[in-house]
């Protein structure tokens, strides 16, 4: 059940974030995504009574390119923030293979035991799709009006996510059962 109410209180902003654009503007919407971030992030501590690393991090690029977004009166900081996010995600991720180190398997092993060729494979495969994310908010945003970048941010980046994190479960539970 913690986990349901963690992704609510994650994907929260984010409908917050549709649901103001639809009505008032990117910019409004931009306000409230940046106040429902930082709500977020104290129930997310509370849930798991443990920082919440994730929404920290993503809390903060919200907040600095939402501020700049609102500062300059420039929706393109908001649109260019995932792309910026899903960058940095995935250069951390290779970066810790270069350096032996695997992050995500520091990140999520109380949630899965597996083996290191495992957690190295997921990690090749996390930042394959942190940079594929981080192409397709390109093109949608370069390409597209701002309230389809903002349903695709929300209708489309969240499903993708769910479906690959979904398609590793056959990786997960092989390994698991070894």
């Amino acid at each position: 059940m913690k986990a349901y109410i963690k992704l609510f209180f994650e994907v929260t902003p984010l409908i917050v974030f549709f649901l103001v654009n639809s009505y008032y503007g990117i910019y409004q919407a931009t306000l409230y995504f940046m106040i429902t971030s930082i709500i977020a992030i104290p129930f997310a501590w509370y849930i798991d009574r443990k920082i919440p690393w994730m929404p920290i991090v993503t809390g903060i690029f919200i907040i600095l390119f939402g501020g700049l977004t609102l500062f300059f009166q420039n929706e393109n900081f908001i649109k260019f923030k995932p792309t910026i996010i899903n960058i940095i995600f995935a250069f951390i991720l290779l970066s810790g293979l270069k350096l032996k180190k695997v992050f995500l398997k520091m990140a999520m092993s109380k949630a899965f035991v597996l083996q290191d060729k495992t957690w190295k494979k997921l990690t090749v495969r996390w930042s394959a799709f942190f940079i594929l994310l981080a192409i397709l908010n390109e093109l949608v945003w370069r390409t597209q009006s701002t309230d389809f970048w903002v349903s695709f941010k929300v209708f489309g980046i969240l499903p993708l996510t769910l479906i690959f994190a979904l398609l590793q479960l056959p990786i997960i539970t092989k390994d698991s059962k070894k």
